[in-house]
This record gives structure tokens, sequence and C-alpha cells, in this order.
């Protein structure tokens, strides 16, 4: 999975990266924009956003700004934080979901395509609607981890602050 992931993201930010330099070459240096180059780099953005959240969410690697942690003594303080932060990021997820699943079904009854070329904008809206379940799917997981890891009392060990860390290198 993790190969898969990899070589999906790389792939996906590749081609828009490619993209993105060719529209700089051809507009800017050879005053000779490429028609509808704007509206197909919409394609593989929109689906590099959503794996990459995907991905985000399968690794537990999202941004956090855990402030609360900070106050916390123990580390089962931590665990119900977790728990309580996962159960509040997968109720919103579900409701944001729900909303994902009206806008796919009114893109298949709607057919949109692009203006310039005439791609049918389904294969970009389904991105939301795909990206979204898998991410509440690793965020149930997690959810369920740390259910078992309060219930059970198996905390995993808590990770050294930045000035413990200096501290002990200079030791």
């Amino acid at each position: 999975m993790d190969r898969l992931m990899s070589l999906l993201l790389t792939g996906l930010i590749c081609l828009v990266a490619l993209g993105q330099f060719v529209q700089v070459i051809t507009r800017y240096l050879l005053e000779i924009p490429v028609l509808g180059l704007e509206e197909s780099l919409l394609y593989p953005t929109m689906w590099l956003y959503m794996v990459g959240a995907v991905n985000a969410s399968r690794e537990n690697s999202h941004i956090r700004a855990n402030v609360l942690e900070i106050f916390l003594k123990t580390p089962k303080q931590v665990a119900v934080l977790a728990l309580i932060g996962e159960a509040l990021s997968l109720a919103i997820g579900c409701w944001l979901t729900y909303w994902a699943w009206d806008f796919t079904k009114y893109s298949m009854r709607v057919w949109r395509e692009s203006p310039t070329l005439y791609i049918p904008t389904f294969y970009v809206d389904i991105s939301l609607i795909t990206g979204l379940v898998l991410m509440m799917v690793f965020t149930a997981i997690q959810l369920g981890r740390h259910i078992h890891q309060v219930l059970t009392g198996t905390f995993p060990e808590p990770l050294p602050t930045t000035t413990e860390s200096l501290k002990e290198e200079l030791a």
C-alpha cells in the first residue's frame, strides 16, 4: 500500500508540475498559450489533493496543533483527548461526506463538461467523494485504536518534546 500511494502521488505531482512548467514556458516565454491546459490540469490536481489527504489519514500524519497536550499529565489523558479529537473528526467528516454525496449525485445528473475541451467534470467531482470516504475509513480505524487504548490502558510511549531531545543531545 505504501508503494502504491508513493507511486500514485509521485506520478500525479510530476504530471501537475510538468503541466505548470509547460504553461509557464508557452505563455510567458513563447507568448503562445496552450488552449485548455488549465482545465486539463484540474483533473490531476484535484486527484492529487484528495489522494494526498487520504494518504495523510492513512499514515495519521495530518498537521495538528496539539496545544492541549501540553497541559495533560498522563498518557491516559492524552489518549482520551485523541479519542475525542478522532470522534469529532469522524462526525464532521461524515457530515462532509454526506454533502459530497449530494454533490456527486448532482454531478452525475447534470453531467457538466469543461468549457474548452468538453471533458466531463464528473471525473474531477468523484475525487471528492472517493477521498472523503477513504479518509473516513482511516479515521474510523484510528478512532478504534484510541478506544482500544483507553479501554485496555495500553498507551504508546510519548514522543520527547523538543526541549527534552535537545537536552539529551547536549548531554
